[in-house]
Order: C-alpha cells, then sequence, then structure tokens
C-alpha cells in the first residue's frame, strides 16, 4: 500500500514529488500560510533548450539530464521546500513560509547558478539554463492554481526576457497573454 502511495505521488524517472503531490502539499501549506500570515512562493522552472537536446542526443541522454537537474534542484533548497517534477521540463518549487519576496529570488539565484555548471552524459558536456517564474501566496493568488498559474505565467516572460533569468509575476503578464489569445482567436 506504501509502495503505491509513493508511486502515484512521485514521478518515477527523478523520484521527486508529482503533480498530485505538489497540489496535496499546496492544499496543506497554503491554509497554514493564511492562519499564520506567512508567504509562500512557487516557482515555476522550465529548461531552456532541453528540447533541442532530447531530440538531437536521444531520450536517454535527455532523462540523465532531468535526474540531474533535480539533484541540483533538491540540493539547492531547505528541508522544509518541494521540489516536484510536473513532467518534460517542468519543475516547481515550492517554498513555504519565506519573510518576502527577496529571499525566493536568492532562492532563484542559487538555483540559476547551480544548474550553470554542464551535466557530462555520454562524453556529452550538456548546457542547459533555466527560465523561473516566480508568484507568491497571498499576493498574487488566493489558491493553490492561481498562484502555480501565475508562477507559469510569469516563467514564460522569464523566456522572452532571454531565459536563463527568474521574473516575478505581475498582473499585466496576464493581461498581455489575454489580449494575445483574444488576438489568435480573431485570426
Amino acid at each position: 500500500e506504501e509502495q503505491i502511495r509513493h508511486m502515484a505521488q512521485h514521478n518515477t524517472l527523478t523520484g521527486l514529488p508529482n503533480r498530485l503531490a505538489l497540489l496535496m502539499r499546496l492544499a496543506q501549506v497554503l491554509p497554514e500560510a493564511r492562519r499564520h500570515d506567512w508567504k509562500v512562493a512557487v516557482m515555476f522552472l522550465d529548461l531552456d533548450r532541453f528540447k533541442v537536446i532530447n531530440d538531437t542526443l536521444g531520450h536517454q541522454v535527455g532523462d540523465e539530464l532531468l535526474r540531474e537537474v533535480a539533484c541540483r534542484l533538491a540540493a539547492t533548497v531547505r528541508e522544509t521546500d518541494l521540489v516536484a517534477r510536473l513532467g518534460g521540463d517542468e519543475f516547481v518549487v515550492l517554498l513555504p513560509d519565506i519573510a518576502n519576496a527577496t529571499d525566493a529570488a536568492i532562492v532563484a539565484g542559487k538555483i540559476i547558478g547551480a544548474l550553470s555548471t554542464p551535466v557530462v552524459v555520454d562524453k556529452h558536456e550538456l548546457h542547459t539554463t533555466p527560465s523561473i517564474g516566480i508568484s507568491i501566496f497571498p499576493t498574487d493568488g488566493s489558491d493553490g492554481d492561481t498562484v502555480l498559474k501565475n508562477a507559469d505565467t510569469a516563467m514564460y516572460h522569464a523566456k522572452s526576457a532571454g531565459r536563463n533569468n527568474y521574473q516575478f509575476y505581475a498582473e499585466d503578464m496576464n493581461l498581455a497573454t489575454t489580449a494575445r489569445l483574444g488576438l489568435e482567436n480573431k485570426l
């Protein structure tokens, strides 16, 4: 029973918690944060150039890269934080009980530093960088889905801002996204 629960809540490739485990943890952390007036940071991370590496060198090399990224992410955060793999090259870092947004920026900087060192897989020296979107509870959303969605939106802005950086969510990001979607629908 315990093994089945573990399999249901963890990614088989990396051993990290999966989306289900992340959502369960958010459901625990946010009410506690609301009660104690804590801030919680949600960082949505996507690897730059991962698709090129995966398509060029094969899925085995891509899988090894993902395993190493998972290890580096887990080694970068506190024991009370959560690193989850949502799938593909998407990861989420949950930072409960932070003092302010600066704490999240410091962790994002550490993650960028941890991933700046090349990963060697089968004699291939791989270089990948993260694009990180950050949203803060309760400022950027009152529930887990909203905070997660807003961190994802901020991550796309990090990618468009040149990759290998982090961006905090701002409300005007959703306005730009909504306007672009409206234009696409009209086209």
